[in-house]
């Protein structure tokens, strides 16, 4: 064995430890004292899923049906856009998972152990159960260990339970591997190692919370489902119709494929992976970063925010506010841990300096300047008392002894120069005074309302050796109140929930009393709202889904890390989409089981952070709520693309319906070719520029839908501007083969159908660019839009007007493609019908009665409550 040998003992003398056949022993039964890896996808598994999604499947057999149908160029550029989106999303999540290893990185490399009568310094992967640890301040838990004696010990845990504060541990207790010692010392036993501690149960359960599918997901199944059907059915009728007009099999075979493929929407993954990208990258701007791509538009779904109180809601800035002696009362106004601030009241000075002397003495944590600034340095609440001490003139003193908090005790105490000093719970050291002050205790009632924590302060002349003995008989000195203030902007950002329908949820470890008086004063909490302890949650998930779903606020105090997961279980089953902070280590398993998992950058773990799906770097409830907005503006942005792009395929599919219809004798407009030109060719760089849309004025104004695509966007994509192109392409295309002799059912010359076919191109392409402008708003008529809002639009449709320049007008393209350059009627024709869609567009706006003042795309605020959540987007409403 390997190691160090020391002589230091503790509790009474050294123990003999295990010896070398008693630790391979244990190690045989109990395993290696190793945290065991995460059981993860293969690297391959992770690429594979990116390739076959349901729309990645399409996209295949769409490229294979192209190669069958003698267009192999098709083929492998529809095969080239699936893999660079499976590439950029593989990559992505590549990076995401990795919560679980973060736990191994908790455990510290080396522990003081004693083993046959000696104290070695081992590599903590070599602890067994039954091994003696001796751990002191500064070190961090390796296992997880029974106390057997301890002297003064206190563990920071907040890495598993969430709580700040540092817990106090006596013999018996056990301390969980992976928390860290803050002050005294202890001898321990080793009582589980690797798989069995409990940071490898936490392990576990992250393994096991799943994250649900996005909504965006979920539509896209939907969108995809749907456009296959349409695709394949549309493509075997018209396959099959083809026969009856005398093609042989092979062409109608032919006919068909091409059709079908020519009906996929070959640039609709590329165009919703980098408007997500997009999204992200602006998030990023917003101080929020989005570790999966799909999560962006989950955020702007979000109807439920289950919020942390400490850092988020409020500053995590302990200040000691308020003093009451018995005299009377002080209020402190001091900036942060700074030593200076205004003092007013009505008290004896000398009782506010007594007790703020006192509370001093009982604690550890100070506070520091460094390049002018002050910060805590231990305990932020003990460090806060420091603070006051500097503010009142108190000095600071080396005590001598200190007997540390415990949870029995409920106070700490110090003995100095024949003083004993007693701080501690309220309840604790008001009990243990001989005569409390008149009005104390109402003063503690009204503290406690408006939100402080508030500890009390006494003493006592000592007689005899620092004991129990002289914690009670005390004179009374004062109440603290400290103070965590709200962040300033939180009561803004909560007003913007309820106005967007998005319904907020505290759930914090504070007292019930204290964190309903933060939550009133921040306007999370209203009459009629909820107020429970964890201990009294429903045990039945719906009733506790039903019990936290109002519009009034809901607080969950006293909370545990499992009625977190419980909470977010129950708010998905009950139909909403969940957004849930966490920093802890046992936060993880509730962060991937929301819909949106959001960790602490600044003061959350390792593991919290790669478990979730958005890291707020300022741990800010506010930058949450603009994550929503600029989500739910990244959604408005999908639907505008989709529109764009169904509206395109209604065009396009309506010269293969004439020409069935008609029994052939109606000619074919424009062809499969010309069709896919128009998908992955003039109409690619619009679609990407509608999905950097700016985010409207009113997108926080009501709930947000629940689809994608809805008899709206379909109405409006289908009926009126798609429709509006079918007729307008088809009209062009009449006119031109009649300007030219065509009659019913004549073949026309070829020279003729190239030139009727290119302006049927033409048109559909022109109108698509008015279409572009067309979608930025689901309200405004295109003149009265601002034009320079959006420049990308305006760049997209500069290059959709060249590519149709080169579509037409290079002869080796436009042979392929089989259309011409239009004759100077023709062109007339396509301005015609831009203009004539911008119309009809406009016309149809302004009979849906979405009349709104020119310049803005605001609706009429309602209320908030059931009136704002009736609500769907305002952008987005029929």
């Amino acid at each position: 064995m390997s190691g160090s040998v020391h002589t230091v003992s503790l509790g009474g003398g050294l123990v003999a430890g295990l010896d070398e056949e008693q630790v391979e022993e244990s190690r045989r039964v109990h395993g290696a004292n190793v945290v065991p890896p995460a059981r993860r996808k293969p690297t391959w598994r992770l690429l594979a899923d990116q390739m076959t999604h349901l729309l990645a499947v399409l996209l295949w057999v769409a490229a294979g049906l192209a190669v069958i149908a003698g267009m192999p160029e098709l083929g492998v550029a529809i095969s080239l856009i699936v893999v660079l989106n499976a590439l950029f999303a593989f990559w992505q999540e590549f990076h995401a998972d990795r919560s679980t290893e973060r736990l191994r990185a908790l455990l510290p490399t080396r522990a003081l152990v004693v083993r046959s009568g000696h104290q070695v310094a081992l590599d903590v992967g070599q602890l067994v159960v039954d091994d003696i640890v001796l751990v002191e301040a500064g070190d961090r838990v390796g296992a997880d260990l029974q106390v057997v004696s301890a002297e003064g010990l206190a563990l920071d845990e907040s890495l598993l339970t969430g709580e700040s504060a540092a817990v106090p541990h006596e013999a018996g207790d056990t301390l969980m591997s992976g928390t860290f010692v803050t002050q005294g010392r202890a001898r321990t036993r080793v009582v589980a190692v690797g798989p069995e501690t409990t940071l490898a149960g936490i392990s576990r359960l992250s393994e096991t919370a799943h994250r649900p599918p996005s909504p965006l997901t979920v539509q896209l199944r939907k969108v995809v489902r749907v456009v296959a059907v349409v695709a394949f059915t549309v493509g075997i009728g018209l396959g099959l119709g083809s026969l009856a007009l005398g093609l042989d099999a092979t062409q109608a075979f032919l006919f068909g494929v091409g059709v079908s493929v020519a009906l996929v929407p070959e640039g609709l993954l590329p165009t919703v992976t980098l408007s997500l990208a997009r999204g992200a990258q602006r998030m990023a701007g917003e101080r929020a970063l989005v570790r999966r791509l799909d999560a962006v538009e989950t955020l702007g779904a979000t109807t439920f925010i289950c919020t942390d109180k400490t850092g988020t809601i409020t500053q995590n800035r302990m200040n000691v506010v308020t003093v009451v002696t018995p005299s009377g009362r002080h209020d402190v106004a001091g900036i942060g841990y700074a030593p200076t601030a205004a003092v007013t009241g009505t008290g004896d000075p000398s009782e506010l300096r007594q007790a703020a002397l006192s509370a001093l003495r009982c604690v550890t944590g100070r506070v520091r300047e460094k390049d002018g600034a002050w910060s805590p340095l231990g305990d932020p609440m003990e460090a806060a008392l420091h603070a006051l001490a500097l503010r009142v003139g108190s000095p600071v003193e080396d005590v001598v002894v200190r007997r540390p908090y415990t949870a029995e005790r409920m106070v700490s105490s110090a003995w100095y120069d024949g003083q004993v000093s007693v701080l501690g719970a309220p309840e604790a050291v008001l009990t243990r005074c001989r005569d409390v002050p008149p009005g104390i205790r109402a003063a503690l009632v009204e503290l406690t309302d408006v939100g402080l924590r508030v500890l009390a302060v006494a003493g006592r002349t000592s007689a005899e050796d620092a004991g129990e003995a002289d914690e009670h008989d005390l004179t009374f000195h004062g109440l603290l109140g400290l103070q965590d203030p709200p962040r300033p902007d939180v009561a803004q950002a909560l007003g913007q929930c309820r106005r967007a329908g998005i319904r907020v949820a505290m759930l914090t470890g504070d007292h019930p009393r204290t964190a309903q008086a933060i939550a009133r004063q921040v306007g999370l909490l209203h009459d009629g709202g909820v107020v429970v302890e964890g201990k009294d949650l429903p045990a039945d998930d719906r009733e506790l889904a039903v019990l936290l779903d109002t519009d009034r606020g809901a607080v969950v105090a006293r909370v545990a890390p499992a009625d977190k997961l419980r909470i977010a279980r129950a708010l998905r089953g009950h139909g909403h989409v969940v957004a849930m902070t966490g920093d802890g280590v046992n936060d993880a398993p509730a962060l991937r089981t929301a819909d949106v998992g959001v960790a602490m950058g600044a003061s959350g773990s390792d593991v919290a952070r790669e478990a979730s799906d958005l890291v707020l770097l300022d741990d800010h409830f506010a930058t949450i709520v603009s994550a929503v907005e600029l989500g739910r503006a990244t959604t408005q942005n999908v639907r505008r693309f989709l529109t764009f792009h169904l509206t395109d395929n209604v065009a396009e599919l309506a010269p293969f319906a004439a020409w069935a219809l008609s029994g052939g004798s109606f000619p074919l407009a424009i062809g499969v070719l010309q069709v896919l030109a128009l998908d992955i060719g003039t109409d690619m760089l619009p679609a990407l520029a509608l999905g950097a849309e700016p985010g409207r004025a009113d997108v926080m104004r009501g709930r947000r839908r629940r689809t994608l695509i809805d008899r709206a966007l379909a109405v409006r994509a289908f009926l009126v501007l798609g429709l509006t192109e079918a007729v307008l392409a088809l009209t062009a295309f009449s006119v031109v083969l009649l300007a030219h002799g065509w009659r019913w059912g004549q073949t026309p010359p070829g020279p003729t159908l190239a030139l009727a076919s290119g302006t049927a191109f033409a048109v559909i392409a022109g109108t698509q660019v008015a279409n572009a402008f067309a979608c930025r708003s689901t309200r405004l008529p295109v003149w009265r839009l601002d034009l320079l809002g959006n420049r990308l639009v305006l760049l997209a449709v500069g290059a959709e007007l060249l590519l149709l320049m080169v579509f037409l007008g290079v002869p080796p393209v436009a042979d392929l493609l089989g259309g011409s350059f239009p004759d100077p009627g023709g062109w007339l024709l396509v301005v015609a019908s831009a203009g004539a869609l911008v119309l009809v567009d406009g016309v149809a706006k302004t009979l849906r009665g979405t009349k709104v003042p020119a310049g803005t795309g605001a609706a009429a605020l309602p209320g908030p409550g059931a009136g704002s959540e009736a609500r769907s987007d305002p952008e987005e409403e029929p």
